[in-house]
């Protein structure tokens, strides 16, 4: 059957190869409350599996409209600053930084999912979402080259919404260069990179639009939709650390992806993104409001699983 598109965490898992037409990002049907959605792609195997349930891997964190999500943002950075850049051209930072990024295809017992993910290390040591490779039974990384490798995933981290995975046989890969997150500003430019609905290295931009931005602040503490449907609670499983907000356009598959500033360095993993109209099945696009995790808590989580 024809793929569908899962939520961010989740994309539309859409074949790079397939003859049909992109699936809409946010589909028809009732409106429902803002949703944080984590921002990997998903193919359903079954007609059920559509929508909310189709493997969109979901951060999870539906918004709320009480006043108390608001209440807590004043920790959040507000000083702006000029872009990095005049030009507006980002094509020399896409040049450097879509070598180091992959696509990530996981394979688990209720779907297919599509996600991003930036390399380590030259001999395949990869960097991505929890959420991406959550209940995995088989996953495939493709470099932007087209090659593909068969991965493990080395350990994960749910609450940081870390996972380290390792690509088997690899080597001589373009390894990412990671910058200082404590460095940003808001106002700075940034690139954001990735594999939205399975479309390879897909570069967007925009500018960093608040740091240290708890997710808490847009989910509330309502039940959220987890990936296949399975209801969680913000407080247990679902991932809790403090993002950098981002206007630059994420949407279903980029999870997992590199947020980079304009010297090329990474300082994010693309994880999430915020949809004020969800559809009634779940399904989300960019509204110019996504979330990533600062590449100083990542490296520090990536430590943590690599030497234990």
């Amino acid at each position: 059957m024809p793929p569908h598109f899962g939520q961010p965490a989740a994309g539309p898992v859409l074949s790079p190869s397939s003859a049909q037409p992109p699936v809409a990002l946010a589909g028809p049907g009732r409106k429902r409350a803002g949703r944080m959605t984590a921002i990997i792609g998903a193919t359903a195997l079954a007609a059920a599996l559509i929508g909310g349930g189709a493997g969109a891997a979901i951060v999870g964190l539906t918004g709320s409209d009480s006043a108390g999500s608001a209440a807590t943002s004043s920790s959040v950075t507000g000083q702006t600053v000029s872009n990095t850049t005049s030009s507006g051209d980002v094509s020399a930072v896409a040049a450097k930084v879509v070598p180091s990024v992959v696509q990530v295809n996981v394979t688990t017992s209720q779907g297919q999912a599509i996600g991003s993910g930036v390399i380590l290390t030259s001999d395949g040591r990869i960097l991505t979402n929890a959420h991406v490779v959550e209940g995995a039974q088989n996953v495939t990384i493709t470099t932007s080259d087209g090659k593909k490798y068969q991965a493990s995933v080395v350990g994960s981290d749910s609450k940081g919404d870390i996972a380290v995975l390792q690509a088997q046989g690899a080597g001589g890969l373009t390894a990412a260069t990671l910058g200082d997150s404590s460095k940003l500003v808001v106002g700075q430019e940034v690139v954001a990179i990735g594999s939205p609905g399975g479309l390879q290295n897909t570069v967007t931009n925009g500018i960093v639009s608040a740091l240290n931005r708890p997710l808490s602040d847009v989910g509330g503490n309502e039940q959220q939709q987890s990936p296949f449907s399975r209801q969680t609670s913000n407080n247990t499983s679902a991932p809790s650390y403090t993002a950098i907000q981002t206007d630059a356009s994420i949407n279903q598959g980029n999870s997992g992806g590199a947020l980079v500033n304009a010297q090329g360095q990474v300082i994010g993993i693309n994880s999430a993104l915020y949809s004020p109209s969800a559809s009634a099945n779940g399904s989300a696009g960019s509204v110019g409001i996504g979330f990533a995790i600062p590449i100083n808590d990542a490296k520090t989580i990536v430590d943590q699983i690599v030497n234990g």
